[in-house]
């Protein structure tokens, strides 16, 4: 049988040229079609002015974030993270030689930018990186906590984030030593899959600790507590992004898996209360901190974006009138500008104190109540960077938590689509499509890289400044300029002697 090639050629020809006819008619159809729409709606003047082109504003705006980030934007421009701060966590976290060439593209002069003091004679590098003697928390209760790392996983839940974006973190966690907070989204099995020790976050609506009508169940508390990697308990407040307003948990995300981890409805939108309804002041916070530290015999302390300055004095001051032993064991200090897969414009854009002023009132106060060895303190919000986590321990911090800087270890582009179940990276999305591209086996060991170059690069930055180890950084390691040509440092600028910082290695 032989192929008649003249003839298929001619077939094919006049198919092709049929569906093309075809594609054309429904293309006109289609155009006839939303001209009408457009021309008549009157919802949107844009469309009605100029319809069906009208339409491509749409397209326009959203394919805009993206063309911005790839193309237009430059390496030190972009917001929330601009590309420079991304780019060394991703080579971070692939274990990627981060030196760079030529000279630093960051502007060094605007007031703000911070500067390490450089010793004239730095530590001396040790061939073998060590890590810091552990920090006791809690050294009051029952079970208390001592953790190595001074850099660790900041709060995410199992339904803010995908199942294998968990695993991820809880096995990477495991691999490099640090800990890793569970978000108020309840404990899941993804959490304790990996061996990491946990912070078991208890946030207004309680979830997998809630006795359904908005209280403590408490014989859940003890049921979670009674978990071995379960270390330290954290009552959420306030977050960074959204103080003032509870978790936001669309309902395309409550998969019948985290409704039952949460004790909520299957598909509806899981909104948290605003505040915890049984602490409407410091006197009750302090009796709710130590009624789960009794409940549980682990260290307790709670999570919060300042606001009003003047309530860190009633809280000092009741602390100092119940005694040490009603003091919480830590205090996790959220920044203005912290993370959340979804929270309302008013409130991220102008609600709280940034963490650049909040973190050194609540060291300082503490200090002047005699309470700063008592109780730890944690800074969170936008440390993402070995400069901005060394800034924080030369503040006071003991503790820096990061939750977006673990994003981008795991994959994320930064397309801000967390709320929409919709994540290219399939960090923030329960899409087993999306899912599928995310590795946690791959991931867990990016997670490590990432705290393991973080510790180590924190390190250069303290035997630059002198100190031997990260946690002998202080408010004189650091400056900031305040105006054309001149940086004060740090411990001026608080208007407090640096010494007052102690030696948290010798706690």
């Amino acid at each position: 049988m032989t192929l008649d090639l003249p003839g298929f050629i001619t077939t094919f020809l006049a198919v092709m040229a049929a569906l093309f006819v075809f594609a054309v008619g429904v293309g006109v159809l289609l155009i006839a079609i939303f001209y009408l729409i457009d021309i008549t709606q009157t919802q949107h003047a844009i469309r009605r002015n100029f319809p069906v082109i009208g339409r491509l504003r749409y397209r326009m705006e959203h394919l805009g974030v993206f063309f911005r980030q790839y193309f237009y934007a430059m390496d030190r421009e972009e917001m929330p993270f601009n590309r420079a701060q991304r780019a060394w966590v991703y080579r971070a976290a692939k274990n990627l030689d981060n030196t760079q060439p030529f000279g630093s593209t960051r502007d060094l002069r605007p007031p703000g930018t911070l500067l390490f003091a450089n010793a004239t004679f730095p530590a001396l590098e040790t061939t073998t990186a060590k890590m810091p003697p552990p920090l006791v928390i809690g050294p009051e209760c029952a079970q208390p906590y001592a953790a190595g790392s001074f850099f660790n996983i900041s709060a995410m839940s199992y339904g803010a984030i995908s199942k294998p974006a968990v695993l991820a973190l809880s096995n990477g966690a495991r691999l490099a030593g640090c800990w890793m907070n569970t978000g108020e989204g309840g404990l899941s099995p993804y959490h304790l899959a990996g061996g990491a020790d946990l912070i078991f976050q208890i946030g207004t609506a309680k979830y997998g600790v809630c006795d359904g009508q908005g209280g403590l169940d408490e014989a859940r508390l003890r049921e979670v507590a009674a978990n071995p990697q379960v270390k330290l308990f954290e009552i959420k407040l306030s977050q960074g992004a959204k103080p003032g307003k509870g978790g936001i948990l669309p309902a395309a995300k409550v998969t019948p898996e985290i409704a039952a981890i949460r004790g909520i409805p299957v598909g509806q939108d899981s909104r948290s209360p605003n505040r915890h309804p049984e602490i409407a002041d410091v006197a009750a916070l302090l009796d709710f901190i130590h009624r789960v530290r009794t409940l549980t015999g682990k260290p307790t302390g709670f999570k919060l974006v300042i606001g009003d300055p003047r309530w860190l004095d009633d809280l000092c001051r009741e602390v100092v009138r119940q005694g040490l032993a009603r003091a919480p064991d830590f205090i996790t200090v959220d920044s203005a500008d912290g993370g959340t897969g979804a929270a309302p414009m008013s409130l991220l854009d102008y609600v709280g104190l940034p963490l650049q002023e909040s973190l050194p009132l609540v060291v300082d106060k503490l200090v002047e109540y005699g309470l700063r060895e008592r109780i730890r303190v944690i800074a969170s919000g936008k440390l993402i960077n070995p400069g901005e986590v060394a800034w924080a321990l030369c503040v006071g911090a003991d503790f820096v938590n990061s939750a977006r800087g673990f994003l981008f270890a795991l994959g994320c582009v930064q397309s801000m689509q967390c709320d929409k179940n919709t994540c290219p990276a399939g960090i923030t999305t329960h899409n087993p499509r999306l899912q599928r591209g995310l590795d946690p086996e791959d991931k867990a060991e990016r997670v490590r890289h990432y705290v393991e170059n973080m510790r180590h690069e924190v390190e250069i930055i303290a035997h630059a400044c002198g100190a031997a180890t990260p946690r002998q950084l202080r408010r004189e390691h650091c400056r900031i300029v305040v105006g054309p040509g001149r940086s004060v440092p740090l411990s001026e600028l608080y208007r407090r002697d640096a010494v007052l910082v102690q030696d948290r290695n010798a706690a």
